[in-house]
């Protein structure tokens, strides 16, 4: 962006958009939350599944990955589209308080009668939990249903297993509990606590694994044979957990601004404004024309899941859920938060965003520097420098990640999990793992912003491209499981196509967004500098050479490690300017901004 173009709130005496500076401020700090909360929970559920892995076969930790495929799809096509909406919500007039609704009560005049009208924050809470309730009657007959399925889908072996039936009524237990905790999730949500999420999915986590890896232990000493039960024991502890810790933190909040954690009329409501005077008829449309396309992208995300269950042992399917565990450990630990906050941002930003014809501008090229001082002149502008900062950051991890990553996984998986899984499919599908990572990450970020600005006719046009693409990936599932018999490995070589597609669809859809509004993405500009591109590859083909010789010891792991230190090396050297900026960008948000220095000096 060049100098003319920039805007200094100090200097302008009408910045635009004044609030995206603490906006973007909260959603890094949501995103800290949620990657602390996830290294936290997962470096405790790490430890103690090195421990479990040790009492467990291959078949039994494949029915308990099926069982957690069935809670996980349940609880996904009842809740996701609903919690997209609710992020979509609008604000009057721009306006948000998050976590502060009696300050919004004493600040806010929506009648135009010159007082404070108390009952919008209240009133818009009341729209959340209620809505929410949706996903309530949703699961609950869902659940049932899809345990049906399951039983009369799975085979004999299943059926064999010791207090199969028992575990699979804990899941759905379990499931029941997760839904009755989705309106105060909604809330959190809404309002921006990222410290009660946080410290309710820990303790939530740290007690489902203690849990589950004390009674297995129990059961290995004792020789009782308990096949899945452990885990549905596990995961309705997990649930009451986390109903436990929301509750105390949203019930709070509901006596404190008067508003139910039940659903309750809403007065005034007009017929034109709510079903049944309880939910809002824009919210409940917009969720409604998301659920097909939340039902493909389930399909898709987990396919993987879905055919290998179909279609493999039980031995195969614990192996390949060990890699996949393994292997999406850095998905679920930093690459969600970030899509979850990222998605946040976008719709808090540009929801209520003019549009473009409104103010049409000159096109601006991204990314390029920005003083940290300054902010950029519109909205558009601002999502599309932070989008382009994460996919240039996200390409130059993939591009490490490509490099390095299929030698150390299996190095890594034949040490921490013993001799026993060793010899499995797990090691190879882990290396494999490491091609699809990358792809993940850039689906994910991509993805995030067309949920969060797509209107309803561009959601019914993604969800027709996603069933051509769950097409294509069920085809290929079923070529290189049936037909080439590649099993795992070339399962997770489907996934990679079929995210493939998905990239290339988001990223057409989000350019011409951003270039109808007067931003234009550059490809080429995201990609690592030529030294780093060259780098990788010369320590992608030294590592293959050496691999031949590793035998899983430590001299081994010594030996990655020295070529990966020389590639970190020349990556720090060729990408010392973009890794600068990132950091005067996080430096600078850790103090106030001018606009805030300002106010506080003038008060």
């Amino acid at each position: 962006m060049s100098e003319a173009d920039t805007i200094d709130p100090v200097k302008d005496p009408k910045p635009i958009q004044p609030g995206v500076t603490p906006l973007l401020a909260q959603s890094a700090q949501g995103a800290t939350y949620l990657v602390l909360l996830r290294i936290g929970s997962r470096a405790t559920t790490f430890l103690l599944n090195q421990i479990l892995l040790r009492y467990l076969s291959p078949e039994t930790l494949g029915i308990a990955t099926q069982l957690d495929l069935f809670a996980s799809s349940t609880l996904y096509f009842a809740c996701e589209s609903i919690r997209v909406a609710l992020q979509r919500q609008r604000r009057e007039e721009g306006r948000e308080y998050p976590g502060k609704w009696n300050e919004a009560r004493v600040n806010e005049d929506t009648t135009g009668d010159g007082q404070p009208d108390e009952h919008v924050p209240s009133q818009r809470a009341q729209e959340t939990i209620n809505l929410a309730y949706i996903a309530v009657a949703i699961g609950v007959p869902l659940s049932y249903i899809l345990s049906n399925v399951y039983l009369k889908s799975a085979g004999s072996a299943v059926h064999q297993t010791p207090y199969i039936y028992e575990a699979l009524h804990g899941y759905i237990v379990a499931t029941i509990l997760e839904l009755l905790n989705e309106p105060s999730f909604a809330i959190a949500q809404q309002q921006m606590l990222y410290s009660t999420r946080a410290t309710a999915e820990t303790f939530a986590t740290s007690t489902k694994c203690v849990s589950t890896c004390a009674i297995v232990i129990w059961a290995a000493r004792t020789g009782t044979e308990l096949g899945a039960l452990p885990f549905a024991i596990g995961q309705i502890s997990y649930a009451l957990v986390l109903n436990a810790v929301y509750l105390s933190r949203v019930y709070t909040l509901a006596f404190e601004n008067q508003f139910s954690i039940l659903p309750q009329i809403i007065l005034p409501a007009s017929p034109e404004s709510y079903y049944f005077q309880r939910f809002s008829r824009p919210l409940v449309n917009l969720a409604s024309n998301l659920y097909g396309q939340s039902v493909f992208k389930q399909l898709l995300t987990n396919g993987d899941s879905y055919l290998i269950t179909s279609f493999s042992q039980l031995a195969a399917q614990g192996a390949y859920a060990l890699a996949a565990n393994y292997g999406g450990l850095l998905a679920r630990i930093l690459l969600q938060p970030i899509e979850e906050s990222s998605r946040s941002f976008f719709a808090r930003l540009l929801t209520n965003s003019p549009s473009p014809t409104s103010a049409p501008q000159k096109p601006t090229k991204h990314p390029e520097p920005t003083p940290h001082d300054c902010q950029p002149p519109n909205p558009y502008a601002h999502a599309a420098h932070f989008l382009t900062t994460i996919l240039q950051l996200y390409l130059l991890f993939s591009t490490s990640l490509l490099a390095l990553g299929p030698t150390i996984a299996p190095l890594l998986l034949r040490t921490i999990a013993g001799p026993t899984w060793a010899h499995t499919e797990a090691p190879a599908v882990l290396a494999v793992y490491s091609y699809y990572i990358p792809l993940l990450a850039i689906n994910g970020l991509l993805e995030a912003f067309v949920s969060a600005v797509a209107n309803p006719a561009e959601l019914r046009r993604q969800s027709a491209w996603w069933i051509a693409f769950s097409a294509g990936f069920v085809a290929c599932g079923y070529l290189v499981l049936r037909v080439c018999e590649l099993e795992a490995r070339g399962l997770v070589l489907a996934n990679c196509a079929s995210m493939g597609m998905r990239i290339v669809w988001s990223w057409g859809f989000v350019s011409g967004w951003l270039r109808d509004r007067g931003q234009v993405l550059s490809l080429k500009a995201l990609f690592p500098g030529s030294a780093t591109m060259g780098s990788a590859l010369v320590s992608a083909v030294v590592l293959k050479k050496m691999e031949a010789g590793f035998d899983g010891s430590w001299m081994d792991v010594g030996k990655w490690v020295a070529v990966a230190a020389c590639f970190g090396s020349v990556v720090i050297f060729d990408e010392r300017k973009f890794v600068m900026q990132c950091y005067e960008k996080l430096k600078s948000r850790s103090r106030p901004s001018s606009v805030e220095a300002r106010t506080k000096k003038e008060k």
